[in-house]
């Protein structure tokens, strides 16, 4: 754990990230460390994981779970109470796009993005209700296109769309224990999303020039900008956000 923050702003606390491999997730991890935290990263596979646990070092545990894997979820908070005892952060940042015109989405199609983005949400924030420690901070990775529509996003923008509209409701139903629900929505950052998505090959070499043309900033983000927020809102100086959306995609959505 990196000593290199004298006022470490998540000292003492307990992280878990789902998708904490690549990413935004992996740059989280990194700055939760070096803010002080310990931290639980999970992956679908025991290489990804090995790979992020030695670039992240001490302080860091791994864990492989499905997120879309209600049995893989409930395995993934047991090892965090055997772990930490209670979760102080709990970032539900595992997901990802698939995209298709709308006449081309079929049932196998609909399902698996809806069971990655918005069941994984879900089940996630369920299996921590026992876990999360009285002032805990819960993170869901929403995004920038939730209030945005565009040619073959009918899926992911919706999905993005759900887990806002659960943080609402979370927020609301677990004010009264303490625990605070906050969406975090990126816009355009260069990650593995692409890759790891069945967007077309032209949309991947494009992005970054989507991002220009339509947000002020005129760039992609980075993902350590989007993982600064990530700190905020799991910090106490976020002690009174819940039911937010902290958008971070360069002005890109409200222009």
């Amino acid at each position: 754990m990196s000593d290199t923050h004298t006022n470490a702003r998540l000292a003492g606390k307990k992280a878990v990230i789902t998708g904490g491999t690549t990413g935004l997730g992996l740059a989280s991890a990194k700055r939760y460390l070096e803010e002080g935290a310990e931290v639980i990263i999970t992956g679908r596979k025991q290489k990804g994981i090995d790979a992020a646990l030695a670039e992240l070092g001490a302080g860091a545990h791994g864990f492989v779970a499905d997120s879309t894997s209600i049995s893989d979820l409930q395995a993934l908070a047991d090892f965090a109470k055997d772990t930490f005892g209670e979760v102080d952060i709990l970032f539900a940042n595992a997901g990802n796009g698939m995209f298709a015109p709308i006449d081309q989405v079929d049932e196998e199609l609909y399902a698996r993005q809806f069971d990655l983005n918005v069941k994984g949400a879900f089940f996630t924030v369920q299996a921590f209700l026992p876990v999360l420690s009285g002032n805990s901070s819960v993170i869901i990775t929403s995004s920038a296109v939730h209030a945005k529509g565009a040619p073959g996003g009918t899926l992911y923008f919706a999905s993005k769309a759900a887990v806002r509209s659960f943080a609402r409701t979370m927020a609301a139903e677990l004010g009264g224990r303490g625990v605070r629900v906050n969406t975090l929505s990126p816009g355009i950052v260069p990650t593995n999303f692409f890759e790891n998505s069945n967007a077309p090959t032209e949309l991947y070499h494009d992005f970054e020039a989507m991002a220009g043309q339509g947000a002020p900033l005129g760039r992609a983000g980075k993902p350590v900008e989007i993982a600064e927020v990530a700190v905020f809102l799991a910090s106490d100086e976020a002690s009174f956000v819940t039911a937010a959306d902290y958008v971070a995609d360069g002005g890109w959505m409200n222009v």
